[in-house]
Parts: structure tokens; sequence; C-alpha cells
């Protein structure tokens, strides 16, 4: 599947990709900072964004939709960054096709199963009466039991379409099914991605844990770890100087 992409820049090519219910948008801002001496690409993951729907969703469908569009855009090999669910699509990305990755960065997230945090996320979504003339409070105020923190429903609440019509942006049912396989990890392949790895974790996140580190030194030799202070799982979202400091600290770019 060829995705919908993002193309700024010129010079050594990075991919940067968005975590669940997340969009390319949502690193407008860090994309625009990063790609200064650089080619940076943000991609919709598949029933992402603006990306096709489709009601296949595993790790390593998700891998070769990045692997493809890459392909399309003319790029051999490039960095891959990812963040939440879209760290565990780089890091299968690098462990099935290593020699298209240049770099990784893999944004809190570890090579691990997590338990189902999102399932009642997703079925109170999709419990969501889609009537006619439906308003964001409206909208907000029914979600507000299954999803008490209020930045997380507007983040939720920005794949919605009011109107006439009201839909949903994203394959939400789609994501829904795919959500045991999402929160899953099940590289079986005997591979390692060699290449300069750095996992990036939010200080205040439990996504990345202290036990983690001897999986990634397995699969990825090469990996250095680091801490955002002040933040949480949304790194990007809770400390972007910093994210984006990192982050161009360890991509190359065009002198």
């Amino acid at each position: 599947m060829i995705l919908q992409t993002t193309d700024l820049g010129d010079g050594p090519a990075a991919i940067i990709l968005h975590g669940l219910f997340g969009t390319a948008s949502n690193f407008a801002t860090i994309q625009r900072r990063l790609a200064v001496g650089r080619r940076v690409v943000t991609m919709d993951l598949r029933n992402h964004g603006r990306s096709p729907h489709d009601p296949v969703m595993d790790y390593p469908t998700m891998a070769a939709d990045v692997l493809e569009t890459m392909a399309s855009l003319g790029l051999e090999r490039a960095a891959l960054v990812g963040h939440s669910m879209g760290g565990k699509v780089v890091m299968q990305a690098a462990l099935q096709h290593p020699e298209h990755v240049a770099r990784l960065l893999i944004a809190d997230i570890a090579p691990v199963d997590y338990p189902p945090r999102y399932r009642g996320i997703a079925d109170a979504m999709l419990a969501l009466p889609l009537d006619p003339g439906l308003t964001r409070a409206a909208a907000d105020a029914a979600l507000a039991a299954a999803v008490p923190d209020t930045a997380m429903r507007q983040f939720l609440l920005s794949n919605l379409r009011f109107g006439a019509a009201p839909s949903w942006r994203i394959g939400l049912a789609a994501i829904a099914n795919a959500l045991p396989a999402i929160e899953g990890w099940d590289w079986a392949g005997e591979g390692v991605y060699a290449g300069p790895t750095l996992v990036l974790r939010g200080e205040r996140s439990d996504y990345v844990k202290p036990e983690d580190r001897a999986l990634f030194r397995h699969l990825f030799p090469a990996a250095r770890f680091a801490s955002l202070r002040e933040a949480g799982h949304w790194l990007h979202a809770d400390a972007p100087d910093a994210f984006v400091a990192t982050v161009d600290a360890f991509l190359p770019r065009a002198d």
C-alpha cells in the first residue's frame, strides 16, 4: 500500500511515523524544524490520516507499506523515526529489511506485548452516535467516561468529521479489530538490526522499562538509550524542543 506523505527539505532522508490514532500532521512543526539539511517525510499509516483503509493491520504489513512508499519516493535507504505504534513499525522494518534502514530512532515503545490499554477507548469511539449535526462538545461529553483525560479526548476527536453527516476519518473498525496485534509484538525472525539505534523514552512514561533493555540489545546490538525529562508517552508534544534537539543530533544532515 502506498501511504499518504508530506515531504519537506533536501539531504539525507528521514521518515517519521506517528502512533495509534495519530496522523502525520502531529509532527508537522517538528518536521519543519528537522528539514534543514535533510529530506524529512512524514507518513500516515494505513487506516490513519489520509492513507487508505484496509482490514489487515499487523506490523509486517505496516512495515511493508513504509518500504513500498519509500520506493515510490525514490528512497533506497532512510533513517526511520517512529513513536509508539509507529516505533513498532520502524523496528519491524529494520529487522525485516535492514538494508533499507540507515539508522533507527524508537520513541517510547518497546518490542514487547502491552496490556489492552486502548480497547475500551476504541469501543467508546465506535459507540459514539454519529447523528447529523453532532457537535464537538457533545462528542467530547459522550467520550468523557471512557476517556477522562481532556487532552486525549481532543486528540481522538481530531479524527472525527463534524457537520451534516459526521464520520470518522480513520478506519476505526479495522483499528479496533487489530488492537490485539497492535498491542502485541510477534517478531519471530533470527535477524537483528545492527545499525545506529536510539531508544528515546519519556521520563514520566512507563512504556519502556529497565528490563526491556536486554531485549533491545538482543535485537538492536548498537542501541543507545536516552530519556526526556518532564515528558510522558507523548514526548514530542510534552517536550518538543528537547525532542527536536535529540532527534536533530542523531540524524545526519547535509553539510
